[in-house]
């Protein structure tokens, strides 16, 4: 599916968004563990990270051991952690949940396809919006262009690709009007994309995990590195919500998530620093595990801001600490920075304050000190 538009070329400067969606409800505690709360042991007893075993941040959180390859980003500074981060949503409702923070509250379209025709730099291309997938997310309706695929191969002529796109070229040279003009852009970014395929992979390639996640982090980088246009790409990592059996669900999870991002940024190299990916997931679990070796639906997780202008190597959000006074409901880590604060400031590196603002009717942002 996509919509009206035309490939565009883009600049150096121009800067472009990843948004990763962990569905399911991913366990912040899990992920980004209390190591140093007392509480946190004492409520799991076996699903707990262990000290020894996590990857020490500071003098509270650890990174579960299987996040390790995140560390390099971790201490070069361009990975920063948000604790305690959600929405106001507070059903524990997966589908609910995810409505509302794809959303961002009741304003039809969603908040990335809001922000986008809000901030209208260009013609919106073909590829200005993509959302790997089989269908479009609910952030990103309401973009001005935007288009769901599985493969940038949806975007490849086939044989005689460049004798049609010779042809084409030749066809187009003579209009002197905004559409030869748009021709253009598509036929010069189409001949980047079939010289991306064509080409071989270097020896340093980056090692993308083999699946349509890694598939899809590969191809993202791709398009950014080939300048047709991109300003946001959407890509849902399933598999979170860990009810039963919760280690056994979320190792590979977080091994893929984890391999997944290392990758990408390895493969972007300079192209990073105009780049920057989100993960985020619907809502937390809950603070004790139960009978199942599990943990049920929560409240406060964690988000992830990796790349261009993050300033990382730090633990935002405020630790409210897992005592009995600090937990809200039938025991949940409480949500202490609405989502769209992590968001807005990523978003003012892409346009001015007054869109952003825009983009979340109805909220009063007050953002995270999270890039500069």
């Amino acid at each position: 599916m996509a919509g009206l538009g035309f490939v565009t070329r883009i600049a150096p400067r121009d800067r472009a968004i990843v948004v990763i969606f962990l569905r399911g409800g991913a366990d912040g505690l899990t992920l980004v563990a209390p190591v140093a709360d007392d509480a946190y042991h004492r409520a799991r007893p076996t699903l707990r990270v262990r000290e020894q075993d996590g990857v020490r941040l500071d003098d509270v959180f650890a990174l579960h051991p299987r996040l390790a390859p995140l560390v390099p980003l971790w201490a070069s500074g361009e990975l920063a952690i948000i604790h305690s981060v959600g929405s106001e949503d507070a059903t524990r409702s997966h589908f609910e949940a995810q409505d509302l923070m794809e959303h961002a509250g009741t304003a039809a379209g969603g908040w990335l396809g809001r922000f986008l025709r809000l901030r209208a730099i260009r013609q919106p291309g073909a590829l200005s919006a993509v959302a790997f997938g089989t269908e479009l997310p609910a952030a990103l309706r309401g973009a001005p262009s935007a288009t769901v695929l599985r493969s940038l191969g949806t975007f490849s002529l086939g044989d005689g690709a460049q004798g049609m796109l010779r042809a084409l070229a030749d066809l187009y040279a003579i209009e002197h009007n905004a559409l030869g003009q748009a021709a253009g852009d598509t036929v010069d970014a189409l001949r980047r994309l079939e010289r991306l395929a064509s080409a071989p992979r270097p020896i340093t390639a980056a090692d993308y995990p083999r699946d349509d996640f890694g598939e899809a982090l590969r191809q993202t980088a791709q398009l950014v590195r080939a300048g047709v246009g991109l300003e946001a790409a959407t890509i849902d990592l399933g598999g979170w919500d860990s009810h039963f059996t919760q280690d056994q669900l979320l190792e590979p999870a977080m091994d893929r998530l984890a391999r997944g991002l290392a990758a990408f940024r390895r493969d972007l190299g300079p192209d990073m620093a105009r780049t920057t990916v989100v993960v985020m997931t619907e809502f937390g679990r809950r603070v004790a595990e139960n009978s199942a070796l599990g943990t049920d639906h929560g409240r406060g997780s964690v988000m992830f801001a990796l790349g261009g202008g993050v300033l990382g190597g730090r633990v935002l959000g405020g630790w409210p600490g897992l005592g009995p006074d600090a937990l809200e409901g039938p025991g949940d880590l409480p949500v202490r920075t609405n989502y769209r604060n992590v968001l807005a400031p990523i978003l003012t590196t892409m346009a001015e304050g007054s869109v952003v603002s825009r983009s979340f009717p109805g909220f009063s942002l007050d953002p995270i000190p999270l890039v500069g």
